[in-house]
């Protein structure tokens, strides 16, 4: 893994922000079509593909599986080998930063009969996989190093999956993937049991490449079914603009007197839609224009102006529809009149860092008054943040956007000790917020 030297950034406070722009493709829907594209039989053409390190290692952890992916113009093509076709890798397979690309890439392995090495960053390699190679040991994952629940991880798969029936713990998108992934190669039908509605991008897609899904909602839960032994068929995908990133942008029209910014074709799917309901309940002026369906998935242009924020309590079951999220909303928070408390944060204390209480110490050296209650996080909005604070990002992306964003409506600028590592998912970040008008300057290291 190669060193990286820190970027320090400081946000200016910024005049109205104005202007119609274009997010990059949505990295859940980018990791998922080229990992569907090297499962199918035959060629999977990809339009709209975030070309973000995170997807890019997918990319070439793919193609050292055997499954060709490369860019031919503006179109990424990825050669299937169908379902247990992937081949022995010759070198590791490295993720960087990426959560989301090592977890669901384990339930492909564990259905294949190969020995494969994981590894990634220093951030990464500290995130727990033990929900996600839990049910795969079930079903016949073999994690070479016994006991070991971190990356780097040695993990040999088998042709002869066993099927299970898993009621997810704790709701988790990227488990309930990895599980149907395996599943794909499993003789007979595999259950997911999730508790509450995640991202359903994978059900979709499975449906979208020809896979055999059944969802059933039930008392207790929602029970996703795949058949094994699938025939996956290669197909066109347009890749909607990401909701996660486009939450920035969203967010800095709302917090900016005077602003008045539309984002075009962002991925509206209900399980991604968890802020918006959110900052239109604390008065945000946020409007879906334009709705419509591609791909199997709901898009639609957002318009946000600015507005006067109130305060308000994001119930605990609204998490897994925005858990990316809470940093930005906590950041803006500050701006509402009154306090806002956050339930049921439990899983952003195992993301890129323990986000809760990075998000929490920002919003101090900030001047704004945040406290951690258990599995909630209470900010205290005085419809104004001092700044002027430099921000510990922890090699977090999110973190860092997050404070990057806040700092445009705060009395000082606000600092953040590194963004190099932005590149991961939102690498057009800071090009995209100078085009509505925000100014950034380089920050000295400490």
């Amino acid at each position: 893994m190669k060193a990286t030297t820190a970027k320090p950034l400081a946000v200016m406070r910024a005049s109205p922000l104005r202007g119609r722009v274009r997010l990059p493709g949505d990295k859940s829907i980018s990791h998922r079509a080229l990992i569907f594209g090297a499962l199918a039989t035959g060629t999977t053409r990809i339009r709209g593909l975030l070309e973000a390190e995170d997807v890019v290692n997918t990319a070439r952890a793919v193609s050292a599986l055997g499954a060709r992916a490369e860019k031919h113009g503006d179109v990424w093509e990825v050669r299937g080998r169908g379902p247990g076709g992937l081949r022995q890798p010759t070198a590791p397979l490295d993720f960087g930063n990426s959560g989301t690309g090592a977890r669901l890439m384990m339930g492909v392995i564990a259905g294949h009969p190969i020995t494969v090495q994981m590894m990634g960053d220093a951030s990464l390699s500290r995130r727990p996989m033990r929900r996600v190679l839990g049910p795969l040991m079930q079903m016949g994952l073999e994690v070479v190093e016994p006991g070991k629940e971190t990356l780097p991880l040695t993990l040999r798969g088998t042709s002869e999956l066993i099927p299970i029936v898993y009621p997810l713990p704790v709701p988790s998108a990227q488990v309930k993937s990895a599980v149907l992934l395996a599943g794909l190669h499993a003789a007979g039908e595999t259950t997911v049991i999730e508790p509450e509605a995640t991202r359903d991008h994978t059900e979709r897609m499975l449906r979208h490449f020809g896979a055999d899904v059944r969802i059933v909602d039930k008392e207790g839960g929602r029970a996703i079914t795949v058949r094994g032994d699938a025939e996956l068929s290669g197909r066109d995908i347009l890749v909607p603009g990401d909701p996660s990133s486009a939450a920035f942008l969203v967010a800095a029209a709302l917090i900016v007197p005077g602003s008045d910014v539309t984002i075009e074709g962002v991925l509206v799917n209900p399980t991604r839609t968890g802020l918006y309901t959110t900052l239109q309940e604390m008065g945000g002026d946020v409007t879906l224009l334009n709705e419509r369906e591609e791909g199997g998935e709901p898009i639609a242009d957002i318009r946000v102006r600015a507005s006067e924020l109130k305060g308000v309590r994001v119930p605990a079951e609204r998490a897994p529809s925005m858990i990316d999220e809470y940093p930005v909303l906590a950041a803006i928070s500050a701006f509402a009149k009154g306090p806002t408390q956050m339930d049921g944060l439990a899983e952003l204390k195992v993301k890129e860092s323990d986000r809760l209480q990075a998000t929490a110490t920002g919003l101090e050296v900030n001047g704004v008054t945040a406290r951690i209650d258990g599995d909630s996080l209470i900010v205290e909005g005085k419809q104004r943040m001092k700044g002027g604070g430099r921000v510990a990002t922890h090699l977090d992306h999110r973190i860092a956007m997050a404070f990057l964003t806040a700092g445009l409506a705060s009395e000082k600028p606000i600092a953040v000790d590194d963004t190099t590592m932005i590149a991961t998912s939102f690498p057009e970040f800071r090009g995209l917020m100078e085009t509505l008008g925000a100014t950034y300057q380089e920050a000295p290291e400490q």
